[in-house]
């Protein structure tokens, strides 16, 4: 047993649905010397036959487990710089993006992130999944990131060529095979299509529910079938199940009532739109939330 991992954690508030949830093994990184602890904590892994799972702040997961018999390592780095003249951020992953797009206009007039504004999640996730706002992607000004190469155990640098960015996907989502430390972006970039008259910050806190969710759960068919309208004509939204509903706000939000409760509800919610939809209308609605699973 490594003395550097704590065991029978509950991480619970690890996730927004807050469904209760206990790991075997827990480590926290918290700057970049812990990071050279993952080497002996893979090995570690490797020999036990365990999983790693890696989390961050608001992270965008459902716990569908009681007790986690692997490993949860949670990443803490945080910290930011921007550049006023070369117009560069640099910021670890797990800063959270709506607090540096709010930073950047009220400290630098900076409001090219503005579209991320109460965006829930770190800057990993937003890389991650390539997170989209009103024709805002992160790949947009994505520069370079580095990270750590769990196979190799070495560190590199990825250039945006390598990140094979599509919507709502990036690299990291397709081979999770690396830790993302840190993450520059060239905010001198400007997005043609972002000139959108929508209002981003009105339009969340009028038609998105903000607590116990991790956003839009599943992903949009296509650009003619959004998620939330092909869940509102199978009439699932506002339907609740025990502790777990769609939400009246937002269709394709899916929350819970209260914290601390049985994930077994929200699974049972998210199959049954699944099955719904896809007698109805022949479409199959993908998770865009992970639904981590022992």
């Amino acid at each position: 047993m490594l003395k550097s991992l704590q065991q029978n954690i509950e991480i619970t508030n690890l996730s927004n649905f807050k469904t209760k949830a206990f790991t075997k093994y827990y480590f926290e990184i918290n700057n970049e010397n812990d990071i050279l602890n993952l080497k002996e904590i893979l090995e570690f892994a490797w020999k036990n036959t365990l999983k790693v799972l890696f989390v961050w702040a608001w992270t965008n997961m459902l716990f569908a487990f009681n007790l986690f018999d692997w490993i949860v390592i949670k990443n803490n780095l945080k910290w930011y710089d921007y550049n006023e003249n070369t117009k560069i951020l640099e910021v670890y992953s797990s800063e959270k993006i709506t607090q540096i797009a709010l930073d950047l206009e009220n400290n630098y007039n900076q409001n090219i992130w503005h579209r991320f504004i109460w965006l829930p999640g770190s800057v990993w996730g937003a890389l991650f999944w390539n997170a989209w706002c009103f024709w805002l992607e992160t790949e947009n000004n994505f520069l370079k990131a580095i990270v750590y190469n769990l196979s190799t155990n070495k560190l590199e640098t990825l250039t945006k060529d390598e990140l094979n960015f599509s919507y709502r996907s990036s690299l990291f989502k397709q081979t999770k095979n690396y830790f993302i430390i840190k993450i520059y972006f060239d905010l001198s970039k400007i997005v043609e299509k972002y000139s959108s008259d929508v209002d981003n910050i009105k339009f969340r806190k009028e038609l998105q529910p903000k607590w116990n969710s991790c956003g839009s759960f599943f992903k949009n068919p296509s650009k003619e079938n959004s998620a939330w309208s092909l869940i509102e004509w199978v009439w699932l939204k506002w339907f609740i199940y025990n502790n777990a509903y769609f939400s009246d706000k937002h269709a394709n939000f899916l929350m819970t009532l209260k914290d601390n409760w049985d994930y077994k509800d929200l699974i049972y919610l998210i199959k049954l739109a699944q099955e719904k939809v896809l007698s109805k209308f022949d479409l199959l609605l993908e998770n865009e939330v992970q639904i981590i699973t022992n």
